[in-house]
C-alpha cells in the first residue's frame, strides 16, 4: 500500500456556512468564498478548536490521501468525494494506515450515552422557519454595563424539535450570514405544549442588537436546530458539573429546568458560574431561587468593589475536595461553556484538583471524552 496522508475536509452538504470554525482558528487554516468552507491542508495542524463550535458536524471529517486535495478542488465540491483509503481501522492492511485512521477519528466530542438523538438542520438557512417575539426581557440590571435578553420565540404551532444543549441560527435583515444562539429552554419549551423556546442574548455585535430590539409580535427568521453533542444526559442518576460565564448560562438554563421536570434520580447538579459582579450576572434572580438540593450554585464575581478578584476556576479551587470527587464519579458529566479565555483557567484547576487526588486530568479527561461525558462550548 502506499503512503497515505490524513487530511482535514468538510462536507458541503451539511455546512451552513455559519464560519464558526473559520473563526475559532487561530492559524489561519479555515477560509471561504461564496459557496464552500475550506482547509488548507499545509497549514492545519489538527489542534481540533474548530471541531467543538461546528453546530452540525460537517467540520468533523477526514481523508487519507495520497496526495492532499488542493483548495480549487475543496472550492469545486458539492459533496465530499469518496475516500480513497480504508475507512475504519479493522479494514486496514497497513499499520501506518490504521494509526492515521483511529487518530483521525479519535479526540472528538460524543454526545452522552443516554441522550436523546437530535434532529439536525430541520430548516436549513436557504429554507427558514418564521417565529413570533412572544417577550423580550431584560436579565440584567440597568445599572449594569451589559445589556443581556431573554427573548422567547413561539413557533405558531409548527414543529421546532431542540434538545438541552442545542443551538438555533438567526436570519437577520440585511446581514449575509447565519447567527448561532444557544436554546435556553428545556426541550418542552418554556411552557409544555406552546411551542415556544427563548435565547439568552448580550447586546454585542449588528446580529444581537437587532435581537435586543425586537418588540413582542415581531417576526424572525430562524434556522436549525443545531448541535449534536453537547447534549445533556436523558439520565436522572447523571451528575452534572455546569461551568460558564455570561450568556454560556443559556443552555444550563434548558439542563436545570429538564432535570426539574424530569423524573427524580441520584443525579445532582452543580453550577459554577462567573461575572463581573451580580447585577450583569444572567438569570441570577431565577438561579438563586432553586433549591440547593437540586442545584448547588457556585459565584465568581471579578468587578465587585472591595472583595478580590474571583474567576470560576478560583471557585473550582474552593471546593477542591468536592470537585475531586465528582471527577473519579463515573456518573459526571462536565460542560463548560462561556468566554474562550476561561477554558485555560478552568483547565489548569482541573490538572492540579486530579492531580490532589492521584489522578491524571489528561488521561481522565480523554475518558470523559470517549464516554461522551466532557463538553467545551465557548466562543
Amino acid at each position: 500500500m502506499g503512503e497515505f496522508v490524513k487530511q482535514h475536509v468538510i462536507d458541503p452538504e451539511i455546512c451552513i456556512r455559519c464560519h464558526a470554525c473559520e473563526a475559532a482558528c487561530a492559524i489561519g487554516a479555515i477560509e471561504h468564498d461564496d459557496v464552500n468552507v475550506v482547509v488548507k491542508a499545509d497549514v492545519c495542524n489538527e489542534c481540533m478548536s474548530c471541531i467543538p463550535v461546528c453546530p452540525t458536524g460537517s467540520i468533523d471529517n477526514w481523508r487519507l490521501v495520497a496526495t492532499p486535495y488542493t483548495l480549487a478542488d475543496q472550492y469545486g465540491w458539492s459533496e465530499l468525494p469518496p475516500a480513497t483509503a480504508p475507512a475504519t481501522a479493522p479494514e486496514a492492511t497497513d499499520a501506518t494506515v490504521a494509526a492515521l485512521i483511529a487518530d483521525a477519528h479519535g479526540g472528538t466530542a460524543r454526545a452522552p450515552a443516554s441522550a436523546s438523538k437530535p434532529t439536525i438542520n430541520l430548516y436549513p438557512p436557504s429554507k427558514p422557519i418564521e417565529a413570533v417575539v412572544q417577550g423580550n426581557y431584560r436579565l440584567t440590571a440597568e445599572t449594569a454595563d451589559s445589556d443581556v435578553r431573554h427573548i422567547v420565540l413561539n413557533f405558531e404551532g409548527r414543529p421546532f424539535p431542540v434538545l438541552e444543549g442545542q443551538s438555533l441560527g438567526v436570519l437577520a435583515p440585511g446581514l449575509d450570514w447565519l447567527r448561532l444562539y444557544s436554546v435556553a429552554s428545556p426541550r418542552d419549551g418554556e411552557r409544555p405544549g406552546f411551542h415556544n423556546v427563548a435565547i439568552t442574548v448580550k447586546r454585542s455585535g449588528a446580529c444581537s442588537n437587532y435581537l435586543c430590539d425586537l418588540k413582542k409580535g415581531d417576526r424572525v427568521r430562524i434556522a436549525g436546530p443545531f448541535g449534536a453533542t453537547f447534549l445533556t444526559p436523558d439520565d436522572p442518576d447523571a451528575r452534572l458539573l455546569m461551568i460558564c460565564t455570561g450568556t454560556g448560562a443559556a443552555p444550563f438554563r434548558g439542563f436545570t429546568m429538564r432535570r426539574q421536570r424530569q423524573p427524580k434520580g441520584s443525579g445532582d447538579m452543580m453550577l459554577v458560574f462567573g461575572a463581573r459582579t451580580p447585577d450583569a450576572l444572567p438569570y441570577f434572580g431565577p438561579l438563586a431561587k432553586v433549591p440547593d438540593n437540586v442545584l448547588r450554585k457556585l459565584f465568581a464575581f471579578s468587578r465587585v468593589a472591595g472583595a478580590p478578584k474571583q474567576y470560576v476556576q478560583d471557585r473550582l479551587m474552593d471546593e477542591a475536595p468536592e470537585i475531586a470527587e465528582r471527577l473519579a464519579d463515573p456518573r459526571t458529566h462536565i460542560y463548560v461553556c462561556g468566554l474562550r479565555g476561561m477554558e485555560a483557567g478552568v483547565e489548569q484547576a482541573f490538572v492540579s484538583i486530579a492531580e490532589s487526588v492521584g489522578l491524571s486530568w489528561e488521561a481522565l479527561r480523554e475518558t470523559l471524552r470517549a464516554e461522551g461525558r466532557y463538553h467545551v462550548e465557548t466562543y
